[in-house]
């Protein structure tokens, strides 16, 4: 009896073994994975996506479980775990929000602001000899307000041509005068009409390069008007004055050396 045990005992024990190299054997080759034949291209595995999986419940306990569980000591209190599968499925994407940081569009550059005094001269307002058909006498001047030019009439239906500053609006002025007397860089005296609209005004001012009524000035009669010279020859050709004839210094110096005093001045 004692011998029939002995024998039963030995065949479990060596069945124990065989069983446990068997599973041995099996978790050493590891599980493989069928080869998955597609009829088109395979499809694009996205990025391993981490999911979360409920493992299984314990197979029964004892050697069942150490078969074909996780082995001895795994699986006790985990109730979660996580594995990475690969999918088609979509990775989600997020777009990004503008940052405040962003530089922001340039300002388009601001233009330089504009100098008068480098305003050039119209070639049309250059000193010119021109066609005159008027009436007029040699040595007459003709004043055209309106269009800013004076002209000096000459002989044979010819006359020179300046452009000149006239009066600002409300201070324009028409009429027949003759030149009173000429100064070369005369002082000026704002009158008193004057320094009632402008009370900066200096109340006397030596002749100079400074001096507003420039380089020459040619007086009209009894009035307060001029021809004059200008330090602001960039105001040529607009209304500026306050009725006297504005010039170029330039121009102003070779009228003045062609004009005599008592020559008639015609302004329109």
């Amino acid at each position: 009896m004692f011998k029939t045990m002995s024998l039963a005992l030995l065949g479990g024990a060596s069945f124990f073994a065989a069983t446990i190299d068997h599973a041995a054997a099996l978790d050493a080759a590891g599980f493989q994975q069928p080869t998955a034949i597609y009829g088109g291209p395979p499809p694009q595995s996205g990025p391993p996506v981490r999911s979360a999986y409920i493992e299984s419940p314990r197979m029964g306990g004892g050697f069942i479980e150490f078969l074909f569980g996780n082995g001895p000591g795994q699986g006790q209190g985990q109730g979660q775990g996580y594995r990475q599968r690969g999918g088609g499925e979509p990775p989600q994407v997020y777009q990004q929000q503008p940052s405040n940081s962003e530089p922001q569009q340039a300002l388009p550059e601001q233009e330089q602001a504009y100098d008068p005094t480098q305003r050039p001269l119209d070639p049309k307002y250059e000193k010119q000899l021109v066609d005159y058909d008027g009436k007029e006498r040699a040595g007459t001047i003709v004043i055209d307000t309106p269009n800013k030019f004076l002209y000096l009439v000459q002989a044979y239906g010819r006359a020179v041509r300046y452009c000149i500053g006239v009066g600002r609006p409300g201070f324009t002025w028409a009429g027949v005068k003759t030149v009173s007397a000429k100064r070369e860089w005369p002082d000026w005296t704002p009158p008193p009409e004057m320094l009632a609209r402008r009370p900066d005004l200096p109340r006397h001012m030596e002749g100079g390069p400074a001096n507003p009524l420039g380089a020459r000035a040619m007086y009209l009669g009894s009035s307060l008007y001029r021809i004059h010279g200008s330090n602001e020859p960039w105001t040529i050709g607009t209304n500026v004055s306050s009725g006297c004839i504005r010039m170029r210094n330039e121009d102003v110096i070779d009228l003045y050396g062609r004009v005599n005093v008592g020559a008639r001045v015609i302004v329109l």
